[in-house]
């Protein structure tokens, strides 16, 4: 049930990249304008993220889950209003509303998945439940652009139509979102309710040391000692720029491939989705896998460093090559967020919940810095040289690994000498 909601989350979430195009056709928006879908979602993230983790310290793993897919379920369903009003602030709005709702599931199951078992196996455990959510990557742009980017009239039709045929043909293109999310609306309420039935184990929880008589610390003073530790804060550092180059990349994917390799939207989706969307549930599966031999920091390392060079070729290269390196950006992309979420909460113990916000709350960064691409899109009227802003988050990301695996070695115990050893000293 938990792996569940990664899928949905996953779904969802990867239908913004069909939105952004549907969406920007049908009022008329700059990319920098079209990247508010993406910060009305993200931003929802740092609003709702500590709430998230004070519901689950107060009420436990479940009453969170069925709160978020309520909010997701709601959320989905307000996609009808938008449609029939027309307007771009309602569907913003939508999105915030469903982002809310996926914030509170994102707090409760990244952390439970971590926790249902033997802590040294929790990073491969939680990547293997990511790996849903990357099979959610392969299926959600294909199908939402069969259902969502209907064939309308063209653009050398749009302009020939007064401006009153004109609105009217934009806003009948815009009322095919309403049918998708009426279905994931109903869906997640059915979700809700077989969660509302069903019994889930709750994890044991440590000991808080500033616990007395009953009540818990202030949720100040939970917060700013989860920040002390150095793991959370560096992992809420990583995790802001990992969540933004991951937005960026599949945001702005078909508009960037429909830009330097010439295809149509419905094919640029296909590319997102057999390509990008394979390679993101191979990526996660092989790396999983790959952590039975490899320590998980250097395994981020590697993969950190090979998307910043992917990222450079994206910039320069042309035509199919640089779809190509965008599919091995995502490829090697795919383990970060669960491997810095788990590094990042490893050994917090009483921190759990609080250090699981706040790494949640860092996804805000998927607001934020798709502005950012946008914006140097717009400028340089090159959305591939926007690919500048991906390279950088991975190179932070990359610092994050070698912090952790700096750590691992200071902490690793020093074999005693043998004899043998002073003698040769």
């Amino acid at each position: 049930m938990i792996t569940t909601l990664f899928f949905l989350w996953g779904f969802v979430h990867n239908l913004d990249p069909i939105l952004i195009p549907h969406l920007r056709r049908s009022f008329s928006l700059t990319v920098l304008q079209a990247a508010l879908v993406d910060s009305a979602v993200y931003v929802a993230y740092f609003v709702m993220a500590l709430p998230a983790g004070m519901l689950i310290r107060r009420a436990g793993y479940r009453p969170a889950i069925i709160a978020g897919l309520l909010l997701f379920g709601s959320g989905s369903l307000l996609f009808i209003p938008a449609a029939d009003t027309h307007r771009y602030a309602v569907f913003l709005a939508a999105l915030f509303i469903i982002a809310c709702g996926l914030t509170l599931l994102e707090t409760a199951a990244n952390p439970y998945a971590a926790l249902l078992g033997r802590p040294e196996r929790a990073t491969q455990r939680l990547n293997l439940a990511q790996s849903f959510n990357g099979l959610a990557a392969a299926v959600a742009p294909i199908v939402g652009a069969r259902l969502i980017l209907v064939q309308g009239a063209s653009d050398q039709q749009l302009q020939a139509m007064s401006a009153g045929a004109r609105t009217a043909a934009l806003a009948a293109e815009a009322a095919s979102v309403k049918g998708p999310y009426l279905v994931l609306g109903l869906v997640i309420f059915a979700i809700a309710i077989v969660f509302w039935f069903i019994r889930l184990p709750e994890p044991d929880r440590p000991h808080r040391p500033d616990a007395c008589d009953g009540r818990h610390e202030a949720a100040a003073g939970a917060i700013a000692r989860a920040w002390r530790r150095g793991p959370v804060r560096r992992a809420v550092i990583a995790q802001f720029f990992y969540v933004g180059a991951q937005v960026c990349v599949f945001s702005f994917f078909i508009l960037f491939a429909a830009d330097s390799a010439g295809l149509s939207h419905v094919a640029a989706a296909d590319y997102l989705g057999w390509g990008c969307g394979v390679a993101f549930v191979v990526g996660r599966f092989a790396g999983t896998c790959a952590m039975r031999y490899v320590a998980p920091a250097r395994l981020l390392l590697v993969h950190a460093l090979l998307c910043t060079l992917l990222a450079a070729v994206t910039m320069f290269a042309g035509g199919i090559a640089c779809v190509a390196a965008v599919i091995g950006i995502v490829f090697f992309m795919s383990i970060m967020f669960p491997t810095i979420f788990a590094l990042g909460i490893r050994d917090a113990g009483a921190d759990t919940e609080m250090g699981s916000s706040l790494i949640i709350m860092a996804i805000v960064g998927g607001a934020l810095l798709p502005l950012a691409f946008g914006f140097v899109s717009d400028v340089t009227h090159s959305i591939q040289l926007g690919y500048v802003v991906p390279l950088v988050c991975f190179l932070v990301v990359a610092w994050f690994a070698r912090t952790v695996l700096a750590a691992e070695r200071r902490a690793a115990p020093v074999p005693p000498l043998t004899n043998g050893a002073l003698k040769r000293v």
